[in-house]
């Protein structure tokens, strides 16, 4: 058995953050997204793993390699194009000569659920069988491709079919196991109306053949992960389960209450206070006097200064928040640097829901709480005030004193305008 993950695609929901890396390199619980799907289908008895890279392919191969310090054998096919998820998965045709699996990079699913596709597979009672749909149960099936079934047998597949026209509540979870025949159905499919080679037209033609497709209903835990609060979400799922692990320095005078992971050449300075779970990379320096609330994950080379209060936030590499700062539910991309009393608030004045813009559009998050959205390398001045749901685009200069409370695009230098104003007390004018 093999498999196939597919990571060829930018991920312009979660921008800024994917301006410099694809969806699947961002970080949540200390590790890449597509990790977790490597090491579940590696964990699974699968060690022979095709990624379909495209948009900024390069990170992923220096990250991954040939896959060998991560215990599997990884090949790369590039899809040259957009164009759909028939087209990435015949993109990997040459590299397939057996049944394989099929993921998609930003949906994380874990060992027990590619153990139960593999189980399905084996269990099949017909050579004719040549497709296995992971299914889930939703409860509005017109935002879903639904397929209506006979026993385990899939019958068809509507794509987001009017409420009351539904067949089921079954949605296609976008997770497969293929037969290597899948790809002469592929290179039969043609183009959709959305002008891409769609995988369900692909088992559509399968089942217009005479082919088989089983159905999986899983209940499985899996995450769909494709806007940045949904980073969040993700991390704070995976810390909860995340073990103590102490390989870095803690000084004398340090309060630290759940689990913690500390990375190597890392240091806890004294008057620190830590409410786990609470993930710290490689080569950090926090505090002194720093206080880190749970679900807060600092990945490599991240230092925190005097007095620095996180909650609930993702900081990547390189960053620097300095003495005084406060982060709340926040994503941070790597080399930003925040100065001393930058404030990144979480809650609005009228307690209602933070929203959000994405692909122009603002899009109501669902959270009462939710920080700012950073790209990489952004500087603010001190006591900067960031609004909850702001995005900052890669690059920006914030000066010191600004309030922002709305986007910031990438490469921006913002500053508040003062007028110098000269009062006279006595003989000395002070300006």
């Amino acid at each position: 058995m093999k498999a196939v993950i597919l990571t060829a695609g930018e991920g312009t929901r979660m921008r800024p953050l994917t301006t410099t890396r694809p969806k699947t390199m961002l970080i949540t619980g200390g590790k890449p997204l597509i990790q977790y799907n490597i090491e579940a289908l590696r964990d699974g008895g699968i060690k022979d793993i095709t990624l379909v890279v495209g948009y900024k392919k390069e990170v992923i191969e220096e990250y991954f390699g040939d896959g060998s310090d991560f215990g599997v054998h990884i090949n790369y096919a590039i899809q040259e194009g957009q164009l759909g998820t028939a087209h990435a998965i015949g993109s990997a045709e040459k590299f397939i000569d057996e049944s394989f699996i099929v993921l998609n990079g930003d949906i994380i699913v874990s060992y027990d659920l590619i153990r139960n596709l593999i189980e399905k597979y084996a269990t099949r009672t017909s050579n004719n069988v040549k497709s296995v749909m992971t299914l889930i149960e939703v409860d509005n099936p017109s935002n879903y491709g639904i397929v209506s079934m006979m026993n385990d047998k899939i019958i068809d597949i509507i794509e987001k079919p009017e409420p009351d026209k539904a067949p089921s509540k079954l949605a296609n979870a976008g997770i497969y196991l293929f037969s290597p025949e899948i790809f002469e159905a592929i290179r039969k499919t043609e183009l959709s109306e959305r002008r891409e080679y769609e995988i369900t037209d692909s088992l559509a033609i399968e089942l217009s053949e005479g082919w088989e497709i089983l159905g999986l209903i899983s209940n499985e835990k899996w995450m769909d992960v494709g806007r940045p609060w949904e980073l969040l979400k993700a991390n704070h799922d995976f810390l909860e389960h995340m073990p103590n692990d102490i390989q870095g320095e803690i000084e004398e005078n340090v309060t630290i209450h759940g689990a913690v992971h500390l990375g190597k050449n890392s240091i806890i300075r004294s008057g620190c206070y830590i409410q786990g779970p609470v993930f710290i990379g490689d080569d950090c320096d926090i505090g002194p006097n720093t206080f880190l609330r749970p679900y807060t994950c600092l990945c490599n080379n991240v230092n925190v200064g005097n007095a620095v209060e996180i909650k609930n936030s993702i900081i990547m590499d390189g960053t620097n928040v300095n003495h005084l700062s406060y982060v709340g539910d926040s994503v941070i991309g790597v080399n930003c640097n925040l100065g001393a009393g930058t404030n990144l608030a979480n809650l609005r004045f009228d307690d209602q829901h933070v929203k959000v813009t994405v692909k122009g559009k603002k899009v109501d998050s669902g959270l009462r709480k939710l920080g700012a959205i950073f790209g990489d390398d952004v500087k603010t001045g001190i006591n900067t005030s960031v609004n909850p749901g702001v995005k900052i685009g890669n690059g920006t200069f914030i000066n010191a004193g600004c309030v922002i409370y709305k986007d910031i695009d990438s490469f921006s230098l913002v500053s508040t305008k003062v007028n110098l104003i000269t009062h006279t007390i006595k003989d000395r004018e002070i300006k």
